[in-house]
């Protein structure tokens, strides 16, 4: 499967975290965060919405998610985190699995993100680069909430123009 390229190591911490389609002043929730995490894609994403990470304890709304997955965890689970971070996120809010990119550690396979995300009523999307180490695969809701998504998309898209 082809990989798009999100980023490049030169852009700007705006535009990097922009591209994920978080906003000033978004909550975004961290998933399954572990020391291998790319902290400077995290602080690129806290610089831009001037907010903390918030991590899976969280008990309000948010605005995005992000979910750190690796290789070795049961694709069972994936879907399990993935309906577990929907049940706090609003609708059509930006929603990522980031995972190592391919021949990194704990690389994983774009089947086994598709499956989880469909069992979790979600399609995937084709992986991007996000980082030098890592890939993000957006997640988006079947039906409704994928025709909303692709809508507030598109609107952010016109309005960095």
């Amino acid at each position: 499967m082809a990989v798009a390229k999100l980023c490049d190591v030169s852009t700007t911490t705006i535009t990097e975290a922009q591209e994920f389609g978080f906003h000033p002043g978004d909550i975004i929730q961290e998933w399954l965060w572990d020391e291998d995490v790319d902290e400077d894609l995290r602080s690129k994403i806290q610089d831009l919405t001037n907010e903390d990470l918030v991590d899976e304890d969280y008990d309000s709304s948010v605005d995005g998610v992000i979910i750190w997955w690796r290789d070795g965890d049961d694709e069972d689970a994936l879907a399990d985190t993935i309906m577990d971070a929907t049940s706090l996120a609003d609708e059509g809010v930006p929603f990522w699995i980031i995972t190592p990119k391919p021949g990194r550690e704990g690389s994983t396979s774009p089947t086994t993100l598709q499956s989880a995300a469909k069992t979790a009523g979600m399609n995937a999307a084709t992986p991007l680069t996000v980082s030098k180490d890592w890939n993000g695969v957006r997640l988006r809701a079947f039906g409704k909430g994928a025709e909303r998504a692709d809508r507030m998309e598109r609107n952010e898209r016109d309005d960095m123009r």
